[in-house]
């Protein structure tokens, strides 16, 4: 079964770094320039953290996010978001991933304060094996019907 990567961007605090390598499976880190321009070879979850300081004109989706998700085949192969934020944000905790899923049409997956805790890592493991099993079932269904072979007219059809 394939293990769907996780694209994430960190700030230098490294919080969200130590939750995605936590989740023991393929991680990008999108802070990296050449992870930033590389394409998404299939199904894919980002894990991003929301930036809010108050102040309406600031951006609360990471900039190295945006250039990621710039790309049609990334937007394409994404099938969920997850978020880490802070609650003194307020209003504008989980926001990046709110919003990202909102214009994505993807479902936020997971959400967490900061660095998580470990229950948060091990419910949102729960959460991509099942995810995992969901799009490995997903793809076996797809390979089946196109395995079959069109059924002949039947009388009545014709």
């Amino acid at each position: 079964m394939r293990r769907t990567p996780v694209y994430y961007y960190s700030s230098s605090s490294g919080l969200v770094r130590l939750f995605a390598e936590r989740l023991g499976r393929p991680v990008h880190d999108l802070s990296e320039r050449e992870v930033r321009q590389s394409l998404a070879d299939g199904p894919w979850v980002l894990l991003t953290p929301s930036y809010k300081t108050g102040n309406p004109a600031n951006d609360t989706i990471p900039e190295a996010v945006r250039r990621f998700l710039a790309s049609p085949a990334n937007r394409r192969h994404l099938v969920g978001v997850m978020g880490s934020g802070n609650r003194n944000f307020g209003r504008y905790y989980q926001r990046a991933a709110r919003e990202i899923a909102e214009l994505s049409g993807r479902p936020v997956l997971f959400e967490f304060e900061l660095s998580g805790t470990p229950w948060d890592v091990q419910e949102c493991v729960r959460i991509l094996e099942e995810l995992d099993a969901a799009l490995d079932r997903r793809d076996a269904l797809r390979a089946h019907d196109s395995d079959a072979s069109p059924a002949a007219p039947t009388a009545a059809a014709l």
